[in-house]
């Protein structure tokens, strides 16, 4: 029995292999037009440089650089050239707070005055106002106004004056809660709340807690110490002549926006975002937990709905987006998610997405001021995904419908003993009798001839999916969905004639 299962399990493993290896050989078969596209757009764009990386199935599998990452020196741009990633920090941010969570020191509804005294009596917009949690911050609903390009210029700000702006008392756009509204300035006062609850700067922290266990040795806070050759200036197109942007010192405001890092040292984050889908039982290796990445993920604050989104080629497939801890949010009307975060200053663009169910991700950077680089990664995403062929990654097979399936093949067609085989739930047959279940099937059945084989098993999460079965004339899709119960059993079934 032993030998039979452990056979077994060698041939699933080359079989996933197989299946592995053959999709990244089609994504590296794409990888010239994705080159093409990124220097085309840097040239369109006129950006003095431009990097980006593709992460697939957990590791950095290509990168590519176009251009100067100083103009002056024409030092030339690679993946190990450290740019500044602005707004792409808030989640690292965010994973700050989740990570003092996990060490049971705050708590995401906790109101923020907690940990920021001087929130206390700061004046609200309203008397029934509810006191800004740490939620609120991390999901952009704290209340405060829009505050772009005026926190661009904040990066350097120290403690001292953020404390004096709450005891001066902010400004409100709406009552906490209610809305969704950007700000920088909430990121600053979760750096706060980090650095007065871990009991050090926030940067420490963040460095001790999330990179280091990451393995990126190459992210830092304060420009100075990136080394001359690796660093990357900002700039900004003005008079016809390319002008630099000063660099800004670290500062509180860091927190939501002041992050320099590389393509091959961001990738690392990145690949411990996609482990953390599909949700599974392996060893938790990460600064936090995977359920607190797919946490983050998730869309907590609605901002949009586009109903004229166009992919490349023109296709029109309207998005909805929403903001999670730090993270940005879309899903499309293909039931496409995107998950990650747009940067820019002065000087400098960024963005980085992941696709969680096809387990692929993009990052890119450039060095021109507020380089928009969400339309280029999107279009690059999308251009994949069409060239390789990528089909969103399988879901496994549970036990339960498994075993489900294996008992519905063997009791098609004729239905016999279907009402004492207990594998119905107890709504199943009043909902519809068998009479009527067996006219619908042999409906069905007549169309589609003869059984000729069953197939495999394609599940929609743990407790739903379906199964083709091959007929002379066609096949007939069975689709079931199981009950809550333990173990669960079959409480909804159709059937529907596919080719």
């Amino acid at each position: 029995m032993k030998i039979f299962i452990t056979a077994f399990a060698i041939i699933l493993f080359h079989h996933a292999f197989s299946q592995t290896t053959d999709r990244v050989d089609k994504i590296k078969a794409a990888l010239p037009v994705v080159e093409k596209l990124y220097q085309e757009y840097a040239e369109k764009n006129n950006f003095p440089a431009a990097v980006f990386g593709l992460v697939v199935d957990g590791k950095l599998l290509h990168s590519g650089a176009n251009g100067y990452s100083e103009i002056a020196t024409k030092t030339k741009a690679t993946s190990t050239s450290m740019f500044r990633i602005a707004s792409m920090s808030k989640s690292v941010t965010a994973m700050g707070i989740l990570a003092l969570r996990k060490e049971g020191k705050l708590k995401l509804d906790d109101p923020a005055y907690l940990y920021i005294p001087e929130l206390k009596n700061m004046p609200s917009l309203t008397t029934d106002a509810p006191a800004i949690t740490i939620r609120h911050l991390m999901t952009h609903a704290a209340g405060f106004p829009e505050d772009n390009p005026w926190g661009d210029r904040q990066l350097d700000t120290n403690d001292e004056d953020l404390i004096a702006l709450i005891k001066k008392g902010i400004s409100f756009s709406n009552v906490p809660g209610t809305a969704y509204e950007y700000s920088n300035l909430g990121f600053a006062i979760l750096g706060r709340i980090i650095t007065n609850v871990a009991g050090k700067p926030y940067q420490q922290y963040i460095n001790e807690k999330i990179f280091k266990p990451l393995g990126m040795y190459h992210t830092v806070w304060e420009y100075t110490e990136v080394p001359k050759t690796l660093l990357a200036h900002g700039y900004r197109f003005e008079d016809g002549i390319w002008k630099e942007e000063e660099l800004e010192h670290d500062g509180t405001y860091g927190a939501m926006g002041g992050l320099i890092t590389s393509i091959e040292d961001f990738s690392k984050y990145m690949a411990f975002f996609l482990s953390a889908w599909p949700a599974s039982s392996k060893l938790e290796t990460g600064p936090v937990l995977r359920s607190d990445v797919r946490e983050m993920s998730q869309p907590w604050n609605f901002n949009n709905l586009n109903t004229a989104f166009k992919y490349p080629g023109g296709r029109i497939c309207p998005m909805v987006s929403a903001y999670g801890y730090g993270l940005r949010w879309s899903k499309d009307c293909e039931g496409r998610v995107g998950i990650g975060h747009t940067g820019g200053l002065p000087g400098f663009g960024s963005q980085w997405q992941i696709l969680p169910d096809y387990g692929i991700g993009i990052v890119a950077y450039a060095n021109r001021t507020y380089a928009g680089m969400n339309a280029i990664n999107t279009a690059v995403l999308d251009t994949i995904i069409s060239l390789a062929g990528l089909k969103p990654l399988p879901i496994n097979v549970s036990k339960i419908l498994a075993q489900r399936k294996q008992e519905l093949s063997n009791l098609l067609p004729e239905w016999k003993n279907a009402e004492q085989s207990g594998i119905f739930a107890e709504n199943f047959f009043p909902d519809r009798s068998l009479r009527h279940r067996k006219t619908e099937w042999e409906t069905v059945y007549s169309k589609a001839g003869k059984i000729q084989s069953v197939g495999e098993m394609n599940a929609e999460n743990q407790l739903r999916g379906w199964f083709p079965i091959k007929c002379e004339r066609g096949s007939i899709k069975v689709y079931f969905t199981l009950s809550p119960e333990n173990p669960g059993l079959i409480q909804q079934l159709d059937f529907n004639l596919i080719n």
